[in-house]
């Protein structure tokens, strides 16, 4: 009777070891990138939402949305299209159709700069529960980056 007791403990602890180790070697789960972000210099805001499988983020909030020089609301003004030049800066396209990289919490895809209206490649990569880092590159040789931090 001892011997099957000493058994049964044996197994049970093999057993929860065994649950142990798989869930230190198990992966971490992704964060979520969805949800409001602030750039890197707080004066915008921009939204990331999920578009058929892919990332994609919107200019929703400026700390300064109106033109100084007319007092209208601010226009897309430097986009290399210039049928787009016209259109609200607000709402424009920022983040453009990022899909997963392969990287755990890293997205790749396009990036659009309102500043000088042109669209680099780019990555998208959670750095921390509320915090990202948006990455843009030319020919994948010059990058420049920015942390971006939750809003909601």
């Amino acid at each position: 009777m001892k011997l099957h007791h000493m058994t049964a403990a044996a197994l049970w602890l093999l057993a929860a070891g065994s649950l142990g180790v798989a869930i230190l070697i198990a992966p971490a789960f992704a964060a979520d990138p969805l949800g409001t972000w602030f750039t890197a210099d707080k004066d915008s805001q921009v939204r990331i939402t999920n578009c058929g499988g892919a990332l994609c983020g919107n200019l929703i909030w400026l700390k300064e949305p109106n033109d100084p020089a007319t007092g209208q609301p601010k226009k897309d003004k430097n986009n290399a299209d210039a049928s787009k030049q016209g259109r609200p800066l607000l709402g424009a396209p920022i983040v453009l159709g990022m899909k997963p990289s392969g990287t755990p919490d890293q997205w790749s895809g396009n990036v659009y700069n309102a500043s000088d209206g042109k669209t680099y490649s780019g990555s998208f990569t959670l750095t921390g529960p509320s915090t990202a880092e948006l990455k843009g590159c030319v020919m994948s040789i010059i990058c420049k980056s920015q942390t971006w931090t939750r809003a909601n």
